[in-house]
């Protein structure tokens, strides 16, 4: 955070400022108007190559606390960053593929064509000209915006793993379930065990992951959350009953934004996640576990699965 609540242009510059400086992530909080017409407003400043990027959260009433709003609000904004560093590591991915075939192509009709053709020398030129540009456009445009979030940066340290469930599980409550009047259930034989990791980015794991169930059940549903041991891997599963009409539901609480939810009802390739869930999948990567879930399908048994490793990495 940026020092105390500010103004609105002098906490985006002073964001923007302290990103480019440090090259890295910076938070800051902002409001517009005053007493009753107060808004507040979490901000998150992504350095890229040329430029800053923004990510303004409003910081609605959570509980009638701020500073669970404000969480909150930081929580999304973490999501959405994380989401487009996925979105635009796919885009990378399924772009070189047919851009490679054009490409081989290419050379293939370069040796089946009359050199002599002008027209047909142009046309070559042309697509490989083409592709070149695409290749260009992919590195200096796409792979570099993600680049801030590529490798994610954990703070390693021994992390008791009960507090970190109830903490992402009453952050959860706070911001959707109960305005949704779903009801999240720990279901946990955990005490004093503890896993070598970053407390915060797991507690975002979690959290995501909650939240995410809450807002994709139906009013009144209940989202199971066991957690435990198994061997050397602390695995938490996040159980719910998936309604398409909820995630599309636009009146009520949500944590994805709206393309996001309507991505995550569509058939996915083996392998892939939807891609709100993205953190999920990088923070338990980057500890050496993993992230998965079956397939979300209106009216179907959905489960999120996360395992961390117990011991150092």
């Amino acid at each position: 955070m940026l020092g105390e609540t500010a103004p609105l242009a002098a906490a985006l510059a002073m964001a923007a400022d302290a990103a480019l400086a440090g090259n890295g992530t910076r938070r800051a909080q902002v409001v517009i108007g005053e007493d009753e017409t107060m808004r507040t407003f979490s901000v998150l400043a992504l350095p890229g190559p040329q430029s800053v990027t923004l990510i303004v959260s409003p910081c609605a009433n959570a509980g009638g606390s701020d500073e669970v709003a404000s969480r909150i609000a930081h929580l999304r904004a973490e999501v959405a960053l994380f989401m487009r560093d996925h979105v635009l590591s796919i885009v990378s991915h399924d772009l070189r593929g047919p851009l490679n075939a054009i490409h081989s192509w290419g050379y293939v009709l370069e040796r089946k064509v009359d050199a002599n053709d002008p027209a047909s020398q142009r046309a070559l030129t042309g697509i490989r000209s083409g592709v070149e540009q695409q290749v260009k456009l992919i590195e200096q445009t796409v792979d570099a915006t993600r680049a801030e979030t590529k490798a994610v940066a954990l703070k390693l340290a021994p992390v008791a793993v009960r507090p970190v469930l109830e903490r992402s599980a009453s952050l959860a409550r706070a911001g959707v379930a109960n305005a949704r009047g779903v009801t999240i259930a720990l279901d946990s034989p955990l005490a004093e065990e503890q896993v070598e990791g970053d407390a915060e980015r797991l507690m975002q794991t979690l959290w995501l992951m909650q939240a995410f169930a809450a807002e994709a059940s139906p009013r009144d549903a209940q989202v199971s959350v066991p957690s435990n041991i198994e061997g050397n891997m602390w695995r938490t599963d996040v159980r719910f009953t998936a309604s398409a009409q909820a995630l599309k539901d636009a009146a009520s609480p949500h944590v994805l934004e709206a393309f996001s939810r309507r991505q995550a009802l569509e058939p996915r390739e083996t392998g892939r996640i939807a891609w709100g869930l993205a953190l999920c999948k990088r923070v338990s990567e980057a500890h050496g576990g993993a992230f998965e879930h079956t397939d979300i399908v209106d009216g179907g048994e959905v489960t999120l699965s996360v395992r961390i490793p117990v011991a150092g990495m």
